[in-house]
């Protein structure tokens, strides 16, 4: 389990960084947040592995974001712990239905932490078990962002990787650059819709030795789509 990469979203940096320590001791990549529009910047660059998640953070509570995040198609399969101070039965009920993996509720030992988080990981990928998309010889392990075109490996940025992992779970769609910015990027991202085209660009280039680079479709005047059909 070390390596795994974990987003620690909480706004007292006393417990954050108590977290961040002693993750980063039982071999973890840890990265944090004080609040949800951080973890939101976070998210979007690079999918963590796991997120341990406060209750009660200053910009949205952490059972509103969880629930954003079980709704997109992007993090809906992304483990998350929710940390917090509520230990009543109905606050623990409230935050498993919306759809958090686990609770912790403080105050806390570091190694009670660990082992729900190692427990939690394990569940998210039982056996070894690998939640694969492909297409054709296309394929993205899921569960450690590892993408093989006809079994050789193709090495992908973290935009380009969250780039194709959309197509591939929504081909022969057509999405304008407006609606690749917001499912792709984020709403609370802000960057130009030309930004879209240079990331396409590298998605394809990336893809070319393998043969894939005319799955990426542009659709002149309308936008981009993935498909295993010629354009």
């Amino acid at each position: 389990m070390s390596g795994k990469r974990i987003l620690v979203v909480e706004d007292e940096a006393a417990i954050r960084e108590m977290v961040a320590f002693s993750l980063t001791r039982a071999g973890f990549e840890v990265v944090e947040a004080e609040d949800v529009n951080q973890a939101r910047l976070i998210v979007a660059d690079q999918l963590p592995d796991l997120i341990v998640l406060d209750w009660m953070l200053p910009d949205m509570s952490g059972l509103e974001y969880a629930r954003l995040l079980k709704r997109d198609d992007l993090t809906r399969g992304l483990p998350i712990i929710m940390l917090t101070a509520r230990s009543e039965e109905d606050d623990k009920v409230r935050g498993l239905e919306s759809g958090v993996d686990d609770y912790i509720t403080k105050p806390f030992s570091s190694r009670e932490m660990i082992a729900r988080i190692q427990a939690v990981l394990r569940r998210a990928a039982p056996d070894g078990g690998e939640d694969l998309v492909a297409v054709d010889g296309l394929q993205i392990n899921m569960a450690s962002h590892r993408v093989t075109g006809n079994g050789q490996p193709i090495n992908l940025g973290p935009t380009e990787y969250r780039l194709l992992t959309f197509f591939m779970t929504h081909p022969d769609r057509v999405y304008t650059r407006g609606q690749l910015l917001d499912r792709v990027w984020g709403s609370n991202v802000y960057v130009e819709e030309r930004t879209v085209d240079v990331h396409i660009r590298r998605l394809r280039k990336a893809l070319a030795p393998a043969g894939f680079d005319g799955y990426v479709q542009t659709v002149r005047g309308s936008g981009y789509r993935f498909s295993p059909e010629a354009g």
